[in-house]
């Protein structure tokens, strides 16, 4: 690490001007949360392995910027050379920077890795000092990166209209409609989602999301995929030829942009009054942005985001029969864990409170780690159909570590199974026709009395925010205290957002919409989709969290106040909760109904998927509870 930032400064130095620091995003050019391998510049500066965070290195320090999820996981892989900088807590990196470096200091970043907004709330905080943000004209971290990842060049796929549910076409009539609203006559789209749903495309680029890397420019009568023309096969060319696309180069969207500016990108737009460029600030990188004229560019959120995330008709009977597939592999994963922690390490199992042998049932190699139940849990997903593997890296954590929130296992460090220690998992899958994202925490000794107040109270608020009905107009933020209040009331918290959009065989983190105590004014709409995971994480003990993905529906209220019309949720992911971890004292009447009746669906669900010994053990796992 030493080597790597000794470098970097050097080449701070020789740089014209010299840089007073060099900024590190987590981000890749099309300011993705989840990067490629050959993408994952900040991972390699720092050792920091999250999917989230920003590095800065100025002539003498190093540090590095992460969210509540990752505090713990960051503090265990940063080396001495870094300083960690908890956001929230401590101050923002442009705070930072405008304070600690010199007058007229020169900051240095690859404009491609950096959004519009970012970089302008920089420069605005750099003012005052004179100091000024310096568009580096290569990437710094790649120069010094030796054996870097190759290229992928990993075919694009149709997304079929028959798990699609809308045409190219269609979506295509509905932008330009909007891009005529706004009176611009074309629009810049940079993130992989939103194009490959734009254009009915999938591939695998990025592990866990299946997007291609690509953008895409569409105007008032023209639209063009950019592209690696390597991964385009004659077939999926003619399928976007009749779609309207045009497929071009990848690196031909720089000086398209400066095409698109002067109208002069063929065919050439019909202006009518209509002068303006739409780039979303949040995702459009500064380097496409300052290829652009400042005065016609609309500075506005991607319109595809909130086509994407309200989903079609076709798309939500795709997203809840795949959840039904899924859930069925996780009752089949839970009954064969089940079995197993009760044969090799003497535990009470799933249903008794007691505690394990001290010694293993089967000595010699036989033992479970984290990493070889989690790749069993995969392996029951892919029997199913329409499995086209994982939505992230299976999250499977015992004891400590299910502390870290975003904790991923790795062969050579994982911790083995014990049946002593609480063992959280949090998973998901990409099928064509949905996308999964399920956690459930599990005991398969005897818990502590602690641990199962810490449990009920997390369940407490996941039936709560499940169970909410609440205004159109409704924002998620205003919803989170929801799940909050259970553990608030033991002056308990969680560092973490409580929901996010869930994509349609697209990335398993959605926007624009969220449940977050971060405020963000997007308006929860019908037939979106947001997870329900409250979580506790206790430092050096355990972790725990139980999530569902949601469809949002209207709600049948019996008044109309405001004739607002009212929204409720539908869960559409199905697995038990397990019983033995829940103080059902604690719980209200209305609490056990619910359960009782989620666990009854959860049974009828499930049951036609599963075995005669499988469907025995959900039948006892959903019997009905009482206090």
């Amino acid at each position: 690490m030493a080597e790597i930032l000794a470098a970097l400064r050097s080449l701070m130095s020789s740089h014209d001007p010299p840089l007073h620091a060099l900024v590190v995003p987590s981000e890749d050019y099309h300011q993705s949360e989840y990067v490629s391998a050959r993408d994952k510049r900040r991972e390699f500066v720092s050792g920091f392995t999250g999917s989230a965070g920003l590095a800065l290195i100025t002539m003498n320090e190093a540090l590095l910027w992460t969210d509540g999820r990752y505090f713990l996981q960051a503090t265990q892989e940063l080396t001495g050379e870094w300083k960690l900088m908890r956001m929230l807590e401590d101050p923002a990196v442009d705070v930072w920077m405008a304070n600690n470096l010199p007058n007229d200091a020169a900051i240095g970043v690859d404009p491609w890795c950096v959004s519009i907004d970012t970089a302008q709330r920089w420069e605005r905080a750099f003012a005052k000092k004179q100091q000024k943000l310096v568009q580096t004209s290569t990437n710094m971290v790649d120069k010094v990166w030796k054996n870097r990842p190759p290229a992928e060049t990993y075919p694009v796929t149709v997304q079929q209209i028959e798990f699609a549910g809308s045409s190219v076409v269609e979506k295509l009539k509905d932008l330009r409609e909007k891009l005529t609203n706004e009176k611009a006559r074309g629009i810049i789209i940079t993130t992989l989602d939103e194009v490959a749903w734009l254009y009915n495309i999938r591939g695998t680029d990025v592990p866990y999301c299946p997007v291609v890397h690509a953008f895409a420019i569409v105007t008032t009568n023209a639209a063009f995929l950019y592209v690696d023309k390597r991964k385009v096969s004659s077939e999926v060319i003619s399928f976007l030829k009749e779609s309207g696309v045009e497929v071009r180069d990848y690196d031909a969207v720089s000086s398209d942009v400066v095409l698109l500016q002067s109208n002069q990108l063929n065919p050439p737009a019909d202006v009518q009054g209509s002068d303006l460029i739409w780039a979303d600030p949040n995702s459009c990188s500064y380097a496409l942005y300052s290829k652009l004229n400042s005065d016609k560019v609309l500075l506005q959120q991607s319109p595809l985001a909130l086509a994407k995330a309200i989903k079609n008709p076709v798309e939500l009977d795709g997203l809840k029969k795949a959840h039904i597939r899924d859930g069925a592999a996780i009752v089949q994963y839970i009954v064969w864990l089940d079995k197993q922690m009760q044969e090799i390490y003497g535990a009470s199992g799933y249903f008794l409170e007691g505690e394990a042998t001290k010694e293993k049932k089967h000595s010699g190699t036989v033992k479970l780690t984290e990493v070889t139940v989690s790749d069993k849990l995969e392996s029951f997903r892919a029997s199913k159909e329409h499995f086209r593997g994982l939505s992230f890296p299976t999250i499977s954590s015992v004891g400590p570590n299910a502390a870290i929130m975003h904790y991923s296992p790795q062969s050579e460090t994982c911790a083995e199974m014990d049946p002593n220690s609480i063992y959280l998992c949090d998973s998901g899958a990409q099928y064509q026709d949905g996308t999964t994202d399920i956690t459930r925490t599990f005991h398969f000794g005897k818990p502590s009395a602690h641990e199962k107040a810490c449990y009920t109270a997390v369940l407490k608020g996941h039936i709560a925010l499940g169970n909410a009905v609440f205004p159109n107009g409704t924002c998620g933020h205003t919803l989170d205290i929801l799940a909050r209040l259970p553990l608030w009331k033991y002056g308990l918290d969680y560092r973490h957002g409580t929901g996010h959009g869930v994509g349609s065989y697209l990335n398993v983190h959605e926007g624009p919409q969220s449940i977050s105590f971060k405020p963000r004014n997007v308006p929860i709409h019908a037939s979106m989709t947001a997870t329900d995971e409250p979580g506790y994480y206790e430092d050096g003990n355990f972790g725990i969290r139980l999530e569902n993905v949601l469809v949002v529906t209207d709600a049948n209220t019996k008044f109309n106040f405001g004739d607002k019309g009212y929204l409720s949720f539908e869960h559409i992911t199905w697995a038990p909760y397990q019983i033995k971890m829940i103080n059902l004292k604690s719980l209200t009447p209305e609490e056990i109904d619910w359960l009782n009746a989620y666990h009854s669906r959860c049974r009828d669900i499930l049951a036609p998927y599963l075995d005669e010994t499988e469907l025995a053990w959900l039948k006892k796992a959903t019997e009905p509870a009482s206090a």
